[in-house]
């Protein structure tokens, strides 16, 4: 009967080849009385039950591991192993297998009479956020229960990019980000749903490959000159393959105190197993002034001086000083990558340089960074190691940025830029914008390194440890200095900055991944300790002699230091601090049929930065969602992916200087310090109180709650996500007068109970992708915020964070935080005119005397970006629009600048001050809504065509994988009222009392336009 069997096996397995028809009539051939319903039973099983193997690959033919291979509509399934090679058994001829991996296109194949089917995979965009980096781990995408949102490398905004948040401008709803200067390596302005704190730091906290930056540890050192560098200047944009913005509490909590102001996480690219190359990418790009502020030309100039009365200072020229100042500036970058994999073993390793010219003249940025990326597995893959190590070295040269802009926009237009032998044209009176080139430089080479080793091992199946250590550490130096010279009138000086800070962490976590039935579960539970120690100097030398040498290379040439303890003005000084921050952190992830999804994470911090009786903070969060798009009863709904997202949490803001709540103490002499006691006037050092020691001081708390829903249509070419989200910032962390006029101090550090700051708003995302399956392709998308910010309880009327400073302004506050109102709201005198006499004229003052009324806010209330791209054959075509509205800014350039006085003294200026012809000469221009602007603005952010050429028929495929060139503008046009150079201004250097400051333009460093010429080349 065996042998039998078996035969009857061997024929099934010829009949599976045959027709359905011969089929047939064997199985009536063994149909009838006695044993043969048996064979025909064997052999109905043996037709139906077909075995299947194949091996599954990508696009460059490197084998595909983990491959879900499933019989569509059975639980039937496998996976490909190590090499990709899969079998399974599948029921008939007539199965369908369904082959999926992320980031590739689901492909679906009948079996039909094949025994073998392999399968090529091709990567699918629309897919290459399925995997999601969260806080010590990953999630699919589907499984995410909070606000998050990832982009990946091949969506990243192209052209001179310094920084990672360049990249990601425009991409994420709820995440504002303005480049406020258009300096190279400047900083960027990010806020992630709104600002919630009024004196501590608003900046999100920085995750690259699991180290979390300091804030602290990239602050600018020393003297600001209109802007500050930006903290993530040391990562080659070219190395990151993704960035992750964790957005809602739940998401957040796992960072605990610091995650109020959002979490971006930066992932470098790696090496993938059985991939290897190395990849060339260059650019060569032109950058020229975008906007011109419209003063006078020297022919308008003539004409418009007299008119005040005065009498014209004409020197002959005719002196255009914007174009003085500014030049075409150049920037390169060459990067060159190497990358691999083998069976236990991949790598990254990348060298690249950046050189940018500003577009002021003497302003420059150079980097250069070096990085290596390995992964290394062994104990029969129990053991992964990962080693990440990057290290870069900066320089910024910087001219005196605002006192050049400053300088050059009211510079006379008839004064010569040169004289009759080619030599700077010299006046101390107007003073040459060109000599303060000349003569000032502010030079900063800044080295970091920064690494960490993450070593994993599985303990039993499911659960792993994991430890990273990680290390960042950073040295300055910044050299400020002033050379001696006769025109303009100034003695030499030099000021020197020298920086080191340590940022060490060292994390331990267990992670365990079990299931059982339709139940799935992953728990992580770990242990943090991070230490960061700064130590600054400074020292500064003045009255060098006139000798051509610059002070930086021979400091001994000053002649007065002071060392002796009579005066303050160049006393050396120095400090170091050290942060601590101990964090233990847990979080759950659970599962019911893949449809049911609940999330609780919570973390406990204890931070050095607070109070002896509040060291440590707990912050929890829980979110939940529901995958509707997998309820049986949805089968016959017209929605590839419908889920429901809800989640609330607690996170705290530590972002505040160090040791702020303990008492501090200054020694020192001159006025509020001590008196001389002695005949020739020589005071002894004495000590103040500086700060009042508060043991109760801690976290400022954020609660946010946000709503969700993801959907998906037209089997998943539309999708899209719209949350609503309400964040409420309270025990609000304030630096606040002291009440009593008798005490020694004048501020101190407290938490205000009942002060809350509101950020509630809407997001909506929506991404369009068509495929013909041919040559073309075509995406189409875009975000849209709506916010509403609100400040509550304060304790004071205003709480000014803004200012003006210049002749006859002494400091003004433009706007602040006053309760009912949005930060950043302006409080100003409403200008109405210029009354008979010449002089300005206001709205009377309100009932209770007050001259000042609201007069709008920096905050726009909407956020607005959409894309495009596109491909035909080799084609592909990219352009990203961003914008914002409802948002005024103060235009600071002009209140100083460009007043009816300055005209009068044969100082340049725009129409604005000869708008009223009766006004008079000696009218103060004085803070008012006079110069308050709309900021609304729509941008071509970035538009690039690339071509990508085909090696194989150049003739060249033999040892070029792929090439590729592409040309993209920057900043091509900006649609907007603003009449500064740029809508996206802020100047933080005009900031009361470390409050944050938006919305004030003072002498920024105007926006480029620029042309970048790029080459990739894969080998």
């Amino acid at each position: 009967m065996a042998n039998i069997y078996e035969r009857i096996q061997k024929c099934g397995s010829l009949l599976r080849r045959c027709d359905k028809y011969i089929v047939a009539v064997a199985l009536a051939v063994f149909a009838g009385p006695g044993p043969r319903p048996l064979f025909a039973a064997v052999l109905q099983q043996q037709v139906q039950s077909l075995t299947v193997t194949g091996k599954l690959t990508d696009e460059t033919g490197a084998v595909l591991p983990g491959v879900n291979v499933m019989e569509k509509g059975t639980t039937n399934g496998t996976v490909t192993d190590t090499n990709g090679d899969y079998r399974l058994t599948v029921g008939s001829s007539n199965a369908v297998l369904v082959f999926t991996f992320v980031g590739t296109v689901s492909q679906s194949v009948v079996v039909g009479t094949q025994s073998t089917i392999d399968i090529q995979l091709v990567s699918d965009a629309s897919t290459l956020g399925e995997v999601v980096v969260v806080g010590y781990g990953t999630q699919t995408k589907r499984d995410i229960t909070g606000a998050v949102s990832s982009v990946k490398a091949d969506d990243f905004n192209k052209g001179i990019i310094n920084s990672a948040e360049q990249l990601l401008q425009g991409k994420v709803a709820g995440v504002n980000i303005t480049s406020a200067s258009g300096e190279p390596g400047a900083a960027q302005n990010i806020t992630v749903r709104g600002p919630g704190t009024v004196r501590s730091g608003s900046t999100p906290l920085y995750v690259v490959d699991g180290i979390p930056l300091d804030n602290s540890n990239t602050a600018g050192m020393g003297v600001d000159n209109g802007g500050t560098t930006n903290p993530l200047n040391f990562l080659n944009p070219q190395d990151i393959a993704s960035i992750d913005v964790l957005k809602d509490a739940s998401a957040t909590a796992i960072y605990g105190a610091r995650g109020a102001n959002g979490v971006v996480l930066i992932t470098t690219k790696r090496g993938k197993k059985g991939q290897s190359g190395v990849t060339y990418t260059a650019s060569y790009g032109v950058s020229k002034l975008a906007r011109k502020i419209d003063v006078f030309s020297a022919d308008e100039f003539r004409q418009a001086v007299p008119q005040t009365g005065a009498e014209v200072i004409d020197l002959g020229g005719n002196t255009d000083w914007q174009d003085q100042i500014t030049r075409t500036g150049t920037t390169q970058d060459h990067n060159v990558a190497f990358f691999g994999g083998a069976e236990n073993m991949n790598y990254y390793a990348s060298v690249g340089m950046q050189d940018q010219e500003g577009i002021l003249k003497n302003s420059n940025l150079k980097r250069y960074t070096g990085r290596i990326n390995v992964s290394q597995k062994g104990l029969n893959d129990r053991l992964s190691v990962d080693l990440n190590l990057n290290a870069s070295h900066t320089r910024n040269d910087r001219p005196e940025v605002s006192s050049l802009i400053n300088t050059a926009l009211t510079a006379n237009p008839t004064m010569p830029a040169y004289d009759s032998v080619g030599g700077i044209y010299q006046r101390q009176d107007p003073i040459n914008p060109l000599a303060m080139l000349n003569t000032y430089k502010d030079i900063t080479e800044t080295n970091r390194v920064i690494g960490n080793i993450s070593p994993s091992f599985r303990i039993i199946e499911g659960l792993v440890y994991k430890l990273n250590v990680g290390i960042d550490m950073t040295s300055a130096i910044q050299d400020v200095q002033r050379m001696p010279s006769v025109y303009p009138a100034q003695e030499g000086r030099l000021d020197s900055y020298f920086t080191n800070n340590t940022n060490s962490l060292i994390e331990h976590y267990l992670t365990y991944n079990f299931s059982k039935g339709d139940h799935a579960f992953t728990l992580l539970a770990g242990h943090s300790y991070q230490k960061v120690t700064l130590k600054t100097r400074y020292w500064s030398i003045s009255t060098f002699p006139i000798s051509g040498i610059e002070p930086r290379y021979n400091a001994g040439l000053g002649s007065e230091i002071d060392m002796t303890g009579s005066t303050d003005n160049n006393r050396p000084w120095g400090k170091a601090v050290k942060n601590e921050l101990q964090s233990f952190f847990g979080r759950l992830n659970y599962t019911f049929k893949e449809r049911y999804l609940l999330t609780a994470t919570v973390r406990t911090d204890g931070s050095s930065k607070f109070g002896d009786n509040n060291k440590y903070g707990t912050f929890p969060s829980f979110a939940a969602g529901w995958i509707i798009s997998e309820e049986p009863f949805m089968t016959t709904v017209p929605v590839s992916t419908l889920k429901l997202r809800a989640g609330w949490g607690q996170t705290g803001n530590q972002e505040i200087e160090p040791k702020a709540s303990f008492a501090r103490y200054v020694t020192a002499t001159g006025a509020g310090y001590s008196y001389p006691f002695f005949p020739d006037g020589t005071a002894p050092q004495g000590t103040i109180v500086q700060n009042y020691a508060n043991p109760n001081l801690q976290w400022e708390v954020s609660k946010q709650t946000d709503i969700g829903l993801d959907f998906g249509f037209l089997d998943g070419a539309l999708t899209g996500s719209v949350d609503y989200f309400r964040k409420v910032t309270s025990n609000v962390l304030l630096k606040v007068t002291v009440p009593d006029p008798i005490q020694p101090a004048l501020f101190y550090w407290r938490n205000v109970k009942d002060m809350e700051i509101v950020n509630e708003g809407t997001e909506l995302a929506l991404d369009y992708r068509y495929d013909t399956g041919a040559d073309f392709t075509f995406n189409v998308g875009g975000n849209i915020t709506f916010i509403n910010n609100e400040v509550r309880n304060s304790p004071a009327t205003l709480i000014p964070s803004g200012s003006i400073s210049g002749s006859g302004l002494t400091s003004a506050s433009v706007n602040g935080y006053m309760n009912g109102e949005p930060i950043g709201t302006f409080f100003l005198q409403q200008f109405t005119g210029i009354g008979e006499d010449g002089f300005s004229t206001y709205l009377e003052p309100q009932e209770d005397g007050e001259s000042r009324y609201v007069s709008g806010t920096a905050l726009p209330d909407k956020l607005y970006n959409f894309y495009l791209r596109a491909a035909y054959k080799g084609f592909d075509l990219s352009v990203n629009f961003n914008g914002l509205s409802g948002n005024k800014i103060y235009n600071g350039t002009a209140n100083l600048n460009f007043s009816r006085a300055q005209l009068y003294k044969s100082r340049n200026a725009t129409d604005v001050a000869s708008r009223y012809p009766n006004e008079d000469v000696t009218n103060a221009n004085s803070v008012s809504t006079r110069y308050l602007e709309n900021g609304a603005f729509l941008r071509l952010n970035n538009a690039s065509l690339g071509y990508n050429f085909s090696p194989e028929a150049l003739g060249i495929g033999n040892w070029i994988k792929s090439l590729r060139l592409s040309v993209t503008g920057q900043n091509l046009f900006v649609i907007t009222d603003y009449s500064g150079y740029d809508p996206e201004a802020n100047a933080e250097g005009r900031r009361i009392e470390d409050a944050n400051s938006f919305g004030i333009d003072f002498a920024s460093y105007p926006k480029a336009r620029s042309i970048v010429f790029g080459l990739n080349v894969s080998f």
